[in-house]
């Protein structure tokens, strides 16, 4: 015998407006005049129900992000690539938000609000706002729960009131986050990675003890203050800050790169331009060959790889994420790494490797920034030249200790050092693209460091 299930519920009404109803419709009708729904035609494009009753957040995280028509950089089914609630295992004033989003649409507001502050069942519940209604000042929920409730206007108020509650999972409020698609990557070249065990340690050291070591050593110079860094720096600090690599799977087994391809190169070629027109960079580089000349190999760094054992290693990464697989690639064998030349005016290095996964052979390109290096002991790769190396350790330490904090030098006894670190490393002189990228690292570490506060607290 078949038990009795439930369909739907009855919508509240008030303080709901069924969106379909007359009602709801002249709500619609007017907000659509007033320009206050634009990201409803998009999000509406991309509705669906929750495919599981406790995935509202997934699902509607999903359905904005498809809006927002990111790619996913993974397969969902068949060969098509494409966000469902299955595969994901702020700081603005509300005055402002409220109208911002819901008058553009590339920008969406996602609520986490109590069902029962407006008279539905249940309790915590996520859905993505479709409008807003000026004149009566309400706004629209997509709830991502149809099989529950259809989508319905709500008066903002009542929902801030929805929002303005304790989760008592988390035991924190609930409240609404803005999503949106950047038109360029928050980072070019760089960005710390969080992804390994130890990177609690690595945040340590470079927020917390570096300072104490200034003060423990008596410093003369620059390289003396490189030494001090790098040194004792621990053994996974290459780990800690990595090189942004963009890796794509060759569908047709050509090379031609696309004009959005090309622009993100040469994006990432200025930056490399400008990292090593500093004087911070200069200093890098007669320190790095120093410690050569005495033949002290630095664990954190790590001269050893040549263009193809980093090809090598990223293309597995990237197969890695273009098959949707979470776990470590313990099969993945990457071989016939080659530098090819891109068809186009500019020229253009490409990375191209066969990729072996559980068997299956595919080709992987790892698109690199084509810059004319003089060659050097400190070139990663022997290539012709050194055309098209990717960044090399020398150009990410150099930005990592742009990123330090400028009370990092506050330890170092010599006044006259430590004006000139300060100096070396102030952001504000540098140029723009440079700038942004190392206030997104400055902006990484302060969030770690405040991780790394709260976590001591509660322990």
């Amino acid at each position: 015998m078949a038990l009795a299930g439930l369909y739907r519920r009855v919508l509240p009404s008030p303080p709901a407006v069924e969106f379909a109803s007359p009602e709801g419709k002249k709500l619609f009708t007017e907000a659509l005049a007033g320009g206050t729904v634009e990201g409803f035609f998009k999000l509406i494009s991309y509705y669906q129900t929750q495919s599981e009753p406790a995935y509202c957040g997934l699902a509607t995280l999903a359905m904005v992000l498809n809006a927002l028509a990111i790619d996913p950089g993974r397969t969902w089914k068949g060969p098509w690539r494409w966000f469902d609630d299955t595969m994901l295992d702020c700081c603005e004033p509300l005055e402002k938000i409220k109208i911002s989003c819901a008058s553009s649409e590339d920008c969406h507001l996602i609520v986490s609000y109590n069902r029962a502050i407006l008279k539905q069942t249940g309790t915590g519940h996520f859905s993505p706002i479709g409008g807003y209604h000026a004149g009566k000042d309400m706004v629209l929920i997509l709830d991502v729960a149809r099989f529950k409730y259809p989508p319905h206007w709500v008066p903002l108020s009542l929902l801030w009131d929805a929002m303005n509650t304790i989760d008592k999972a988390t035991g924190h409020l609930r409240g609404f986050m803005v999503i949106s698609k950047f038109q360029k990557a928050t980072s070019v070249l760089y960005t710390m990675s969080c992804k390994h065990k130890d990177w609690n340690v690595v945040a340590k050291y470079l927020t917390d003890d570096l300072p104490r070591l200034f003060s423990s050593e008596n410093l003369k110079d620059v390289n003396d203050v490189l030494c001090v860094v790098f040194r004792s720096a621990p053994s996974n600090l290459r780990d800690f800050i990595q090189w942004i690599a963009e890796v794509r799977r060759q569908d047709d087994g050509g090379i031609v790169l696309s004009e959005e391809e090309k622009g993100r190169l040469a994006l990432k070629e200025e930056v490399l331009k400008q990292i090593r027109e500093t004087e911070l960079f200069k200093h890098m580089m007669g320190y790095l060959e120093f410690e050569r000349s005495l033949c002290k190999n630095l664990a954190p760094l790590g001269y050893k790889d040549s263009l193809a054992d980093i090809a090598a290693n990223v293309c597995c990464q990237g197969a890695e994420l273009l098959t949707g697989k979470s776990r470590s690639l313990n099969g993945c064998c990457c071989k016939d790494i080659k530098l090819l030349k891109s068809v186009c005016k500019e020229p253009v290095t490409v990375a191209s490797g066969t990729v072996t996964t559980d068997g299956t052979e595919q080709m992987i390109d790892m698109l690199i920034p084509s810059s004319e290096t003089k060659p050097s002991c400190l070139c990663d790769s022997d290539q012709n030249s050194c055309r098209g190396i990717p960044p090399s350790i020398g150009d990410g330490l150099t930005v990592l200790l742009f990123a330090l904090p400028q009370d990092t030098w506050l330890g170092l006894k010599e006044e006259k050092l430590q004006a000139e670190m300060k100096s070396l490393t102030a952001v504000d002189g540098l140029p723009t693209l440079l700038q942004e990228e190392v206030l997104h690292l400055q902006r990484q570490l302060h969030y770690l460091k405040a991780d790394l506060n709260t976590s001591s607290s509660s322990s």
